[in-house]
Order: structure tokens, then sequence, then C-alpha cells
């Protein structure tokens, strides 16, 4: 409980009161002889007043307080807290309310100045924006009430506990259930190729259309119909793709707002949405983090659930990336053909390493590896060199890159296949690759 602004002014216009009191009879000034006694007389009266409304404020009830919490935040975007105060007071109130927001959460319009009114719940928000994915709790409301007669302020602590799970960003997902999956994909920058070939799986039978191809006719079909009839076919369905997420320090990099991990985390979410819907599985591998951990590939749209609650709490650390390891355990955990997307930032050192165990890798799986690209390197190749020092970081980051860029051709040449991508663009090259494989029948 502290004196409110009303309490401070009073007490300090006495207190100037009693200064000109005091300096008047030192300038010979005589004065009534009932100001003195008048003087004391409204200090006592405000002290007692002062003491009779702090006992009155520790009387008074606290409102008691709902808050409105979704029980997932997506990672990186504003959401709506809803709070809703019940009272019981017989006059109009205005109290200043404070909700003790996590750490690690960004948060707009707190405090807050409220007006309660006899009769009426109240309600109000605020917004908050997870800076980072988890469980995160929240403990109790600060409220500051004011006195019945406005000469003090008192603080209340409201014990209202609550929790949310912060996931990846998986709006974008949800939110394109209401549109084509082709429009979608489109806004997204994601262009599918040509098709070079037919699909490997038979559809169906039909007339023959202009455009169809003499390999198309069924000719038993043709010959029982007496008109031509062609064969249709569709993109193979009910194929498997795995994951396998590199948790370790090169993915803690900071490109914006987001983390190397979390851009990785958001496109391979993208893409286990978009081979759900084409009818394949999806499955996940993590290495090098605290707890590795495996989701064999299962189809089906409430899997997209299952990796978000599996990867929602999952976190980079400082540990190196070991590919021989990851690979063994995937060899081991995965028999079946797949395609395999190792996410990574790929390094000038890993050479003979990487080399062994991804050719190991692709005996038995199609494989794919996703290299993420930081944002400052390619802003430092293209900066104007105008210093000393600006020479020395351009030089060093073109040798960086050509580097980085022999590793990948000596990838190729073994016939692995490497995706360089910035972390804004992982998702939707992500994506573009997958389906052009998927049309020409490559996976």
């Amino acid at each position: 409980m502290k004196p409110s602004r009303l309490l401070l002014s009073l007490l300090g216009a006495l207190l100037a009161l009693a200064i000109v009191l005091g300096t008047l009879p030192l300038l010979k000034v005589k004065l009534p002889e009932t100001l003195q006694p008048l003087w004391w007389g409204l200090l006592l009266a405000l002290l007692l007043l002062a003491a009779v409304d702090a006992l009155w404020l520790r009387r008074l009830p606290s409102p008691r307080l709902e808050r409105q919490l979704p029980g997932n935040l997506p990672l990186g975007r504003w959401s709506e807290v809803q709070l809703t105060l019940h009272h019981d007071y017989p006059q109009p109130l205005s109290i200043e309310l404070f909700d003790h927001v996590p750490e690690r959460m960004d948060f707009e319009y707190l405090p807050q100045r409220v007006e309660l009114r006899p009769g009426e719940q109240t309600q109000c928000g605020y917004r908050v924006r997870p800076l980072l994915r988890g469980h995160f709790r929240f403990a109790r409301c600060e409220l500051n009430l004011p006195s019945p007669l406005r000469l003090w302020q008192g603080r209340r602590y409201l014990e209202l506990p609550g929790e949310t799970r912060v996931y990846p960003d998986f709006a974008r997902l949800y939110g394109a259930q209401l549109m084509a999956v082709d429009d979608w994909l489109s806004q997204l920058g994601v262009r599918q190729r040509p098709r070079r070939g037919l699909g490997l799986e038979f559809h169906q039978l039909r007339e023959f259309r202009d455009g169809d191809t003499l390999r198309q006719i069924d000719w038993k079909a043709t010959a029982r119909k007496r008109t031509p009839i062609a064969r249709e076919y569709q993109d193979e369905r009910d194929q498997q793709i795995v994951f396998l997420l590199d948790c370790g320090r090169r993915m803690r990099s900071q490109d914006g707002d987001l983390s190397h991990f979390d851009h990785a985390l958001n496109a391979s979410l993208l893409l286990s949405y978009v081979a759900l819907r084409q009818g394949d599985a999806v499955g996940l591998a993590t290495f090098a983090g605290d707890q590795d951990q495996y989701l064999p590939p299962v189809k089906g749209q409430a899997q997209i659930s299952t990796l978000l609650n599996a990867v929602y709490a999952l976190d980079s650390t400082r540990r190196p990336a070991d590919y021989a390891t990851a690979i063994n355990n995937l060899l081991v955990r995965q028999r079946r053909r797949a395609l395999v997307v190792l996410v990574t930032n790929l390094r000038d050192e890993d050479d003979e390493e990487l080399l062994g165990a991804v050719k190991r890798l692709s005996r038995q799986h199609r494989v794919l590896i996703a290299s993420l690209r930081e944002e400052v390197l390619d802003q430092l190749r293209h900066t104007p060199v105008q210093s000393y020092e600006q020479a020395l970081g351009y030089c060093g980051t073109v040798n960086y890159l050509n580097a980085r860029a022999g590793l990948h051709e000596r990838l190729l040449a073994h016939g692995i296949p490497v995706l360089d991508a910035r972390p804004g663009e992982l998702g939707p090259e992500l994506v573009g690759r997958y389906l052009a494989w998927k049309k020409a029948g490559v996976l």
C-alpha cells in the first residue's frame, strides 16, 4: 500500500502552509493566534482520515479474475489474451491491472486502467508474442486498487495459474485448409515444374483425349469398347518421408526473430503438411539434441498434430553434429525405402565423415540434404567494399562460400542432391523439390 497523489498533494499543501506560518513571524508579520491550532487540527484530521481510509482499503475485497488463455500459441505471432473481472462494489471504481507474463514473451497493452461499474462484469485484453517454443506458465495478476477516499493505492496479487504451449508457426498450415493447395503454394512462391513423365500408379480407364500418348492406350479395352480407351495414371502414393533434423550448435544462428532451428522446424512442418495431403507418410528423427527423438512415418492429417506435439519443446544445443551416428541409428530404425531429408547447416570441414555416412544412407534411401545458408553471408557478399576491414570481411566470406560450394559439388558428384537455401526460403524450396520429384517419379 502506498499513498496516492491526492494524499501527497494534501500533505504538501499543509507543509507549504507550515512554512508560511513559520516564516511570517520572522518577517515581523503578525498572524492571528487561531491559525496555529487550525493547522494542527487540519493535520490531525488528515492523518485520521488517512488511517480510516487505509483500514477501509485493507478490508475491501479484491475483484475475482478469470483469464482466457489459448492453449496453443504460434511462435513469433501475436495472440489475444482476455481477462474478465467480477466484483461486488457498490460504487464505480477505476483500477490498474497488470498480468505477469512469462519471460521470453513480448506483450502489448499492459498495464491497463479498467473501469469497474456496479452490477457489471468487465472484460479487457492484451496481446502476447512468444519468442521461444516450449511450455509456459502464467502465475498471477497484479492489481492497484484505490481506497474509498482515494488517499491510498493498494497492490493486490491474485494467484491465477495458467499454462500454454508455444508451437512452431502452425497458423499458416491450418489456414491453408481454407484454400486450394495449389493456390496456397503459389502464394508462398512455390512453382511446380512441368511434368516430364507419367505417374507410376494406375488410376483408372477413360476415353482417349487429345494430348494422350499412344503408350496410354489400353488395347484390350479399346477392342471391347470399339473406341480408343486410355489408361490414366496418378502420382505414386503411400511413400515415406523422414526428416533427419540437426539440433546441434550449427542451428543456433539467428536470422531475424527466428533461429535456424525454428526455420528448419517450420519448413519441415510445411513439407509434412503437403506430403500428407498427397497421401504419403511422414516421420521425424532428431540428433545432437538433449534427447534424440524418432517418430516412425505415419499417414493421415492427424500426423501433423503428432509432429507438433513432438517438436514444440525441442531446442538446439551446443553439441556438435555427429552425422555418422545419426545415420546409423536411422538405418536401424527405418527399414523401408524412404525420402530422407537431412536438415542441417553444412560447413567446409564436413567432408569425408559426412560423405561416407550419406553414401551409406543413399544405398537404401533417397537422400536430400537441405543446408541453411546465413543471411549475413549474402549481405556481406553484396556490400560495396569501402575500407580495409570491409575488404577482409568480403574476402573471408567469399572464401567460406567457395569452400562450402566445393563440398556441395563433391556431394553432387556422388549422387547426393543438396538444397542450399536461406532460412526464410527453405520451406518453399523443399516443397518445390518434393513436388518436382513426385511428378517425375524419382522418389
